[in-house]
């Protein structure tokens, strides 16, 4: 199910909420404490399950209750009070220990901590709906529910956060908050604090997406509702949120259209959140940059086969596929991403609303030094991240998430199904296997890894006995990798390029693939990409990989460049290149010339030089 709405104004908002929302009203509980809308599970119970879908969808319901609907169609407002109804009612039952819809107690670590972010977010937007209505025993009850996370562990991330908006919340109605725990917690966030608007999220080498839509996210939230008590604070989360900005910016395409990388994919639209956040909190003065980025980013999604044929969102990215999804991903899991819908809290005649779009403008080659990448935006519209010394812990097909040489918004990236060149899928990376195994491997983490303003280089040892730096320079179409490799053992290597879809409105014609002794290409309607071997034997070949591999497209192929290496050093490098069909660029083979006994590399593509001087 596609619905899509043209998306200009405040109501086309509201309706493409309410179209996305509607169908879950049959998935609750018969008291509305629970919405659990499928069968899979996650690493926590049913009933955590259940009530996190029962949050989730308040991150677009309690912007939503924030606004009076007079100016709506008199079936959208009675649709909204239906809401109002079903809501409250679930709060009331989910939180009352007597009830058999009970949430239950809350433990060290629990997952429930994470949906009380959405509950106090919404009882502070909404007090009329989902607070004053409440008796004074229903209200403690709440509160009693909610004051169990200052009693337990939480984990020293983005979680502290959902301490800090709880007490946030108490602080507001004026009850008991633990100032402790509010001062431990805030110390974890500062530690994670590495300036020029970057945090880490918990492990220092972890830069993804919860840096916009959790720790910004949380920050800017706070900065709205403790401006009076905390001005010098919520100033600094504002400022650190604009600085953010100007970088996070390079990780979409004009359209709004985001680079899919790193974890939690699953949450799709929630990638622009942390625009909407921005301007809700009054952060930033590119409000028609930021409207653009938001509503394009909606528009994108929202013509998306992302629902299934009822209408309830799914787990995966552009389409459903359970293979890429964490062990944190439970059915309700994905409306998290409704948190971009917090600009729906500002009135029809905030400036946000009545201001036009605009287009942001990109350098086409951006250094992105706090996160250890570079962001390149090419003239087809295509947009890639170059990352080095990331990491995360094991959530899922992590290695696959973080470890890849680039990352892009029109080829996705791809996840393993197993251990050979098909079913692993090693898309934009350096599969290894040495002689006599029967599976590849790709390098998890970097012995040493740096980033310059021109290119990326990373020291690594996949398997044993297999010691590569590899050194990517991006151009202004496609990159070049040039690995210096030195092996005690027989083994063969495999590099692969962009992951390109097998059939758009028809399969891939044999016409459309171009094998040489030198290269691999396919040319189709929908898009190009390639593998030029440069430099070493390499065998160019056309990989077919499993179905549902690819987090964009179901079907896909890989251009690769095979080597097999006797033991020594070895010198190899390859052209990668791959672009939509929206507005094509020439290609140009670059050259490679080499000087000072291989230490030093000069690429040369056009008119320009690139000296790449890395000592293996």
């Amino acid at each position: 199910m596609i619905i899509e709405r043209e998306l200009r104004t405040r109501k086309d908002l509201v309706l493409l909420l309410l179209d996305w929302l509607r169908p879950l009203k049959t998935c609750y509980s018969p008291g509305a404490a629970r919405l659990l809308p499928g069968d899979t599970a996650a690493h926590y119970s049913r009933n955590a399950a259940g009530m996190e879908g029962y949050a989730r969808v308040l991150w677009g319901l309690g912007p939503l209750f924030a606004q009076e609907a007079s100016g709506l169609p008199p079936e959208t407002q009675a649709e909204i009070e239906e809401w109002k109804a079903l809501v409250l009612r679930g709060l009331i039952n989910g939180t009352d220990p007597r009830h058999e819809e009970y949430w239950l107690d809350v433990g060290d670590y629990d997952q429930k901590m994470v949906e009380m972010a959405a509950i106090v977010n919404a009882l502070l937007l909404a007090p009329g709906v989902l607070w004053d209505p409440m008796t004074a025993r229903q209200r403690e009850n709440v509160v009693r529910w909610l004051a169990q996370i200052n009693g337990h562990e939480v984990h020293g991330n983005n979680w502290r956060f959902f301490r800090i908006l709880v007490n946030m919340f108490f602080k507001r109605k004026g009850l008991a908050c633990d100032e402790g725990r509010l001062a431990e917690d805030w110390q974890v966030i500062e530690n994670c604090y590495e300036g020029g608007g970057w945090y880490y999220d918990g492990h220092p080498g972890q830069k993804d997406y919860y840096i916009p839509f959790a720790m910004h996210y949380y920050g800017l939230l706070y900065s709205v509702s403790m401006e009076e008590q905390e001005p010098g604070r919520c100033r600094e989360l504002r400022s650190r949120g604009r600085l953010f900005s100007e970088d996070f910016l390079y990780w979409f395409d004009k359209d709004g259209r985001e680079v899919p990388f790193g974890r939690s994919l699953i949450y799709r639209f929630a990638h622009s959140a942390f625009f909407s956040a921005l301007v809700y909190a009054g952060g930033s003065d590119r409000l028609p940059v930021l409207k653009h980025m938001i509503l394009g980013n909606l528009r994108y999604w929202s013509s998306m086969p992302i629902f299934d044929n009822g209408g309830i969102l799914t787990i995966g990215y552009q389409y459903p596929n359970l293979i890429m999804s964490e062990h944190y991903n439970a059915p309700g899991s994905p409306y998290w991403g409704l948190k971009t819908f917090l600009v729906l809290a500002l009135p029809e005649d905030h400036a946000f609303w009545q201001c036009g779009e605009e287009e942001p403008v990109y350098e086409g080659h951006r250094f992105l030094e706090k996160a250890g990448m570079l962001s390149i935006h090419e003239k087809s519209g295509h947009v890639l991240l170059y990352p080095a010394g990331q990491h995360s812990f094991n959530f899922g097909n992590t290695i696959a998430k973080y470890q890849k040489f680039v990352y892009s918004n029109l080829f996705g990236f791809s996840v393993p199904r197993g251990e050979q060149l098909e079913d692993g899928a090693f898309d934009n990376v350096l599969a290894v296997r040495r002689k006599g195994e029967k599976g590849w491997h790709m390098k998890d983490g970097d012995r040493k890894c740096r980033v310059t303003e021109h290119y990326v280089s990373l020291d690594y040892e996949p398997v044993k006995g297999l010691e590569i730096k590899t050194v990517i320079v991006p151009l202004r179409l496609g990159h070049v990798r040039l690995h210096y490799v030195h092996t005690t053992v027989e083994a063969e290597l495999a590099d692969g390029g962009f992951a390109i879809k097998k059939e758009d409105k028809a399969d891939m014609a044999p016409d459309m693939i171009s094998v040489t002794p030198k290269e691999v290409s396919c040319e189709c309607p929908w898009g190009n990409a390639g593998a030029v071997c440069l430099a070493g034997e390499g065998d160019p070949r056309l990989i077919t990989a499993f179905p549902n591999t690819n987090i964009m497209y179901g079907s896909t192929v890989i251009p690769t460049l095979i080597y097999k290496l006797q033991p020594g050093d070895h010198f190899l490098a390859g052209y990668f290149f791959g672009d939509g069909a929206s507005e094509r660029v020439s290609r140009e083979v670059p050259g490679l010339r080499m000087a000072e006994r291989g230490t030093m590399v000069k690429i040369v593509y056009g008119p320009e030089e690139i000296l790449i001087e890395e000592t293996p």
